[in-house]
C-alpha cells in the first residue's frame, strides 16, 4: 500500500529555505525560531545547491573555538551532497533512503526545483492514515 502513496502527497510544501548569502547567525535563529533541524540552500530560480543544518552550526561553533569567528555566510559553510527526493517517489522509496542514513528529512524536488520538505515524521503519518 505504501508504494502506491507518492512523497508528495505527504511532504510539507512551501519549506524554510536558505539563500547562499544568508548569515550564519541569521539562519541559526530561523533554525530556532520555525523549531526545525535544517533547510535547504536554493538559488534564485529554486534549484537545490545544499543543505544547511544543526550539524552544520556545530561544525562551526567547534572551529570558532580556535578562531573565534562564527561569521559567514551559509553558501560557504553549507553541505554539498545532499540526497533528494522526487515528488512523484512512493513513501516506499523514502522509507528505503530514511533506512540508509541518520538524516531526518529530505528535500523533494520537481523538475530539478524545490518543492518541499519530507521527514521521517511525514512518513509515519502516511502509515498512520493506511489504517
Amino acid at each position: 500500500m505504501l508504494a502506491n502513496i507518492s512523497v508528495k502527497e505527504y511532504m510539507t510544501p512551501n519549506p524554510v529555505v536558505f539563500r547562499p548569502d544568508t548569515g550564519v547567525h541569521e539562519a541559526i535563529r530561523i533554525l530556532l525560531e520555525h523549531r526545525i533541524t535544517g533547510a535547504p540552500v536554493v538559488d534564485g530560480q529554486g534549484k537545490i545547491l545544499g543543505a544547511f543544518s544543526e550539524l552544520d552550526c556545530l561544525r562551526i561553533i567547534s572551529t570558532s573555538a580556535y578562531h573565534e569567528d562564527m561569521g559567514g555566510k551559509v553558501g560557504e559553510l553549507m553541505t554539498r551532497d545532499v540526497t533528494v527526493l522526487d515528488a512523484e517517489a512512493s513513501i516506499l522509496d523514502a522509507v528505503d533512503k530514511f533506512s540508509g542514513t541518520q538524516l531526518r528529512h529530505f528535500p523533494v524536488v520537481n523538475e530539478g526545483k524545490l518543492v518541499g520538505v519530507l521527514s521521517r515524521v511525514d512518513v509515519l503519518k502516511a502509515l498512520v492514515a493506511l489504517r
